[in-house]
């Protein structure tokens, strides 16, 4: 059985590491808010090129306090894209505000800025893209209308951290970037865990304030806030972790430039991913479009080879989105792309002799 993502032989690789960081957090004592915590937040913060990372309980709390720092609430509107993991939408609706959804691009699956600006009102007070599959968003053009209605923007990099565009570093292109370090993310740990980056000094003291309950000093609260912390055994993992982060990043462009290669000779039915000029992608998925989906899943999954779809139901589908109005046929792309996208086996450990046995077994569709 080849392995959806190799999480346990890249533990492998790094275990005396990951041991010595967790024995250290062991043996102080700090388990909450220790000195791992801002060591992991000045390094990613300098790897990203920010002045501030904020770190987080999970990819989804980093979303919710982006938006409470930027005083996001009821009667608001918040434009995304409906083709996107539930937590995108989920954490605007929690707020009592409306997710605002804007189709997509059918290259990328990336939300589409051609369509954002119809998608403003007097009631928008952001903009989140999301940074889907490994590849960013086309930040560029979301920033040039968000500035013209003075808009902030939020790029959900949940699955895109390590990721350039124009060279910039995904987190660093817009007035907040959120990650996720759940571990099968391109940088995981062994539990939930994410981040916030920004270079606004105002909005990084907010967001670190939110994330301790509202608190700026011990007892002191100013504004309300979530239980948000990381914990200090995930931020030493995630050290750990992070020394193999660019040898990864790297490996999994391999292993994706490989799965294309193979792909475009050996199975013309099956469309690999499309890679935007200007962009590198870090494969958080390696997501093809494939025809009688259900048939070839079930092929694959016989001959040992897990397969998934991210996403079967676009959010303006599912049953709890159905109080803002949308219905079949309102996105007809994100609609399209749900019925016709799978996703493969993909990580920095996935073999060449795996990846030729699973080509080998799309061919034969």
């Amino acid at each position: 059985m080849i392995p959806f993502i190799d999480l346990k032989a890249q533990y492998e690789a790094i275990k005396p590491q990951v041991q010595a960081r967790i024995n250290q957090v062991l043996e102080h004592g700090q388990f909450i808010m220790g000195p791992e915590v801002a060591e992991l937040e000045e390094r990613l913060a300098t790897y990203v090129g920010v002045k501030h990372c904020i770190s987080a309980s999970n990819g989804t709390d980093t979303l919710l306090i982006a938006m409470m720092a930027l005083g996001i609430g009821p009667g608001d509107e918040v434009i995304t894209t409906p083709f996107t993991f539930i937590a995108t939408g989920e954490m605007i609706a929690l707020l009592g505000a409306k997710p605002v959804f804007v189709d997509i691009d059918p290259k990328t699956y990336n939300i589409d800025p051609s369509n954002i600006a119809a998608a403003i009102t007097p009631k928008t007070k952001a903009i989140m893209p999301v940074s889907l599959y490994g590849q960013c968003a086309d930040i560029d053009a979301i920033n040039a209308i968000a500035d013209q209605h003075g808009l902030p923007v939020i790029e959900d990099a949940a699955q895109s951290f390590g990721a350039t565009y124009k060279g910039r570093k995904s987190c660093a292109l817009s007035t907040i970037g959120s990650t996720s370090f759940f571990p099968s993310k391109p940088l995981g740990g062994y539990g939930d865990g994410g981040a916030l980056f920004t270079n606004d000094d105002v909005i990084a003291k907010a967001m670190r304030e939110i994330r301790v309950h509202g608190q700026d000093r011990r007892y002191h609260h100013p504004r309300i806030g979530i239980n948000g912390r990381l914990d200090t055994l995930q931020a030493a993992i995630l050290l750990a972790k992070f020394e193999r982060f660019e040898w990864e990043v790297e490996q999994r462009q391999r292993v994706g430039a490989r799965y294309t290669a193979h792909l475009s000779t050996q199975c013309p039915s099956v469309v690999p991913p499309y890679l935007a000029p200007e962009c590198t992608s870090v494969f958080a998925q390696y997501t093809v479009q494939v025809k009688d989906r259900d048939a070839l899943v079930k092929r694959l999954n016989g001959e040992g080879i897990p397969t998934t779809v991210h996403y079967p139901v676009p959010l303006h589908l599912q049953p709890a989105y159905q109080c803002y109005g949308n219905s079949l046929g309102d996105f007809p792309v994100a609609e399209w792309a749900s019925s016709a996208v799978l996703s493969l086996p993909m990580g920095p450990d996935l073999s060449a002799e795996d990846q030729t046995r699973i080509v080998s077994c799309l061919s034969a569709s």
